[in-house]
């Protein structure tokens, strides 16, 4: 059962139960919108929001699958719900790798011919002037690759087929952001899954943590290296996505058939090795998972049957990873099945968007239960911008309340994996009218540009979320 008005931000669960909005749990048990949360009634789009991206102003942008990926991008307004056209960038964008730089600009890489056959082409696409501007070509085709942000804000692309199946680009580049070049990584040939799960570590380098079992560290400077890294423990992961909390990395899912498996590995520890914590309710794969303000992971969508995109074995309800406390709770259920194309992006009210699938033109949000658990706390004011290594004052009325200050950088999704988010969870002090916040120790932690800081309560209730932009500093950056 969904409804289709806006969630409020005030209004705690008394109100809704007054209301009469209580939701018929397992045999015939009343379950409040604050155990399980809500989802809206269904908006048809005019594409399958087969990649999407949070914009630095709270929009969401998205282009399509297929011939789509000819069409012009559109942009939906989560508080408006209004869609508009943005500009064609001239060449099909479907399969691209992306993430976004320093500025808030994203970048988009390779593209599609036809199944399997990458384009060469990158360009930049601005928010805030609804434009793009083309890059040099890439030294091949891409067809499914991976974009990873740098800690100076440089972005590695890896992987992508060439020009047939299996016909990989086994040569990273390295967009150099100052110059709007590429630097070929001649030394760091490697021949990897689509859509590689890659990170920035701690140390500076970048994690390759799946689909494959076997995982690799890449060192960035010069012209590139790899050296091997420990095997995680279930084998292949493939379409199942995977997380970076606060170092930690999560594999969730995925596989042929499915498995509910989930396995965690910390890159802050000297000698890192994967451990597997709590399983999923049911198996998945060709779901999404989104990094939420209280710290916790939202897992949607995917099927629990064998092949590909088994749309006969959907699973309907979301769940919810929590780290603090290695449990999985059970959430409310959606109506339509969000599997091989799907999307999900974290909004700034704390809703997380889902839409999308193979030819599924329409989208949803989900109301997560913190929204119906009592006032939020409020953030008055805070810094537009934050270097790395300092503190930096948040005002608002609530720092009594404040148990957590997150930030979460901005998602870029497709394919079951988020190239973009990252959770980063900052110490803090309380004083009268405000917090004191220690920002990252640097950029191996937050890699720059924009995050959503997220004030949230002893409730759980998140503040809606405020951007921030997190800048270069060269305090513990890695060689390049």
């Amino acid at each position: 059962m969904s409804w289709s008005f806006p969630i409020p931000r005030s209004r705690g669960l008394v109100a809704w139960l007054v209301a009469g909005l209580v939701l018929a749990g397992p045999a015939g048990a009343q379950t409040a919108p604050s155990d399980i949360g809500t989802w809206s009634g269904l908006m048809t789009w005019p594409m399958s929001a087969t990649h999407a991206h949070l914009q630095p102003d709270g929009k969401v942008w998205f282009f399509g699958e297929f011939a789509e990926g000819d069409l012009p991008p559109r942009r939906w307004d989560p508080a408006t719900n209004a869609i508009t056209t943005l500009p064609f960038p001239g060449y099909n964008v479907f399969c691209a790798g992306h993430s976004y730089l320093a500025d808030g600009k994203l970048l988009v890489t390779g593209g599609h011919i036809e199944s399997h056959v990458g384009l060469a082409d990158a360009s930049l696409f601005d928010a805030a002037t609804s434009s793009w501007t083309r890059l040099p070509d890439m030294n091949d085709g891409r067809w499914y690759p991976t974009n990873t942000t740098l800690a100076n804000g440089d972005v590695m692309v890896l992987s992508g087929e060439i020009a047939d199946s299996g016909d990989i680009n086994e040569i990273p580049q390295r967009y150099l952001a100052a110059s709007r070049t590429w630097r070929t990584m001649t030394t760091a040939r490697l021949k990897m899954p689509y859509y590689p799960r890659m990170f920035l570590a701690p140390d500076g380098r970048l994690f390759f943590a799946g689909p494959s079992r076997g995982t690799r560290w890449m060192t960035t400077s010069g012209t590139g290296s790899w050296a091997s890294g420990p095997s995680s423990n279930f084998g292949t992961r493939s379409y199942g996505p995977a997380v970076i909390l606060d170092g930690r990395v999560y594999l969730v899912g995925g596989g042929d058939p499915p498995t509910a498996t989930v396995e965690m590995i910390d890159l802050n520890a000297s000698s890192p090795t994967w451990r597997y914590v709590a399983p999923m309710s049911t198996a998945r794969r060709q779901h999404n998972a989104t990094i939420l303000p209280d710290g916790r992971v939202l897992v949607t969508g995917g099927s629990r049957g064998s092949g590909f995109d088994n749309s006969g074995s959907p699973v309907r309800h979301a769940e919810v990873y929590d780290p603090a406390t290695n449990r999985w709770t059970r959430l409310a259920s959606n109506t339509v099945y969000r599997g091989y194309h799907a999307t999900t992006l974290l909004l700034p009210d704390g809703r997380v968007m889902s839409a999308g699938g193979r030819r599924v033109r329409t989208a949803e949000v989900y109301s997560p239960p913190y929204l119906f658990k009592g006032a939020r706390p409020v953030v008055s004011s805070a810094p537009g911008t934050v270097t790395p290594g300092t503190s930096f004052t948040v005002s608002t009325p609530d720092p009594a309340s404040i148990t957590r200050v997150s930030l979460i950088a901005l998602g870029s999704v497709t394919h079951a994996f988020d190239q973009n988010q990252r959770l980063v969870t900052l110490d803090f002090t309380r004083g009268s009218g405000s917090l004191t916040v220690a920002a990252p120790r640097n950029n191996n932690l937050a890699p720059p540009g924009y995050y959503q800081l997220f004030l949230v309560n002893e409730a759980g209730v998140p503040s809606v979320g405020r951007m921030v932009r997190i800048a270069v500093s060269s305090s513990g950056l890695t060689s390049e």
